[in-house]
C-alpha cells in the first residue's frame, strides 16, 4: 500500500513559522505526498514553493469552528482558489446540525462548492461532536450540497479523539454509492493507524506525522 499517495501533509498549528511551511514543503516533496494542508494566508506562498512539483495545495474555510456566515466562507473559499488552492476543506456548522438545520447546511455547502470553480470540496464533519446518526445526515448534506469529500475532523477538540475507523466506515458506507470519498483526520499517528482509515475507506488522510507514517 503506498500511503504516501493518501497524504495531506498537515500543518494548521496556530503558531507556525514559515520556516516551519518550507519543512512541511520539502517533506511532502521528498515522499511525493499527495498534498500539503496548510491555512489560507500561505496559499500563495506555497503555490510559488511548489509551482515545479506534483504536490497538490489543500486549505481550510471556516476554520476550526465552521462558524462564519456563508457569505464569509464564500469570499474566504474564492480567495483561495485565486491564490491557487488545488483542494477546499470547509468546516460544516455543527450548531445548524444539531438544529437540524438541513436547508441551510446544504445550501451553504452548494454555496461553497460552486465557489471552488471545479475543485474538490471537503465537508469536516466534526465527527467528535456528531452521534452516529448525526453523521449519517452530515453525509447526505454533503452529497445534496454537491460536495466531493466527506472528513472527519478538523483535529481543534479539545479531548477529541479524531479519525476512528468505525465512523469512517460509517461514512464510506453512506456516501461510497454517491461518488463521495472520505478523508480521514486528526490523531492519525503511525502507520498501522493510517492502514486501518485506508481500509476502513479513506481515500486521504489529513496528519502532521506523514513522514514518520511512511517511513516506520
Amino acid at each position: 500500500m503506498d500511503l504516501n499517495k493518501h497524504i495531506e501533509h498537515t500543518l494548521l498549528k496556530q503558531d507556525a513559522k514559515k520556516s516551519d511551511l518550507i519543512k512541511l514543503f520539502d517533506e511532502a516533496v521528498e515522499n511525493k505526498f499527495f498534498g500539503v494542508c496548510i491555512n489560507p494566508c500561505y496559499v500563495s506562498f506555497a503555490k510559488d514553493y511548489l509551482k515545479n512539483t506534483d504536490v497538490k495545495i489543500v486549505t481550510v474555510i471556516g476554520f476550526p469552528l465552521g462558524a462564519n456566515t456563508t457569505d464569509v466562507k464564500v469570499f474566504e473559499t474564492k480567495k483561495a482558489i485565486s491564490d491557487g488552492a488545488d483542494e477546499i476543506d470547509m468546516v460544516i456548522n455543527v450548531t445548524k446540525v444539531k438544529d437540524k438545520e438541513k436547508d441551510f447546511i446544504i445550501n451553504e455547502i452548494s454555496s461553497i462548492k460552486n465557489a471552488c470553480a471545479g475543485h474538490n470540496l471537503k465537508v469536516i464533519i466534526e465527527t467528535d461532536l456528531l452521534t452516529k446518526e448525526e453523521i449519517v445526515e452530515c453525509c447526505n448534506y454533503a452529497i445534496s450540497g454537491g460536495a466531493d469529500f466527506v472528513k472527519t475532523s478538523t483535529g481543534f477538540v479539545k479531548n477529541g479523539v479524531g479519525a476512528k475507523a468505525e465512523d469512517v466506515k460509517l461514512m464510506y458506507s453512506t456516501v461510497k454509492d454517491k461518488g463521495l470519498q472520505v478523508k480521514a483526520s486528526g490523531g492519525i499517528r503511525d502507520k498501522q493507524a493510517a492502514t486501518d482509515m485506508i481500509n476502513a475507506g479513506a481515500e486521504r488522510l489529513g496528519t502532521s506525522s506523514g513522514v514518520k507514517i511512511v517511513n516506520g
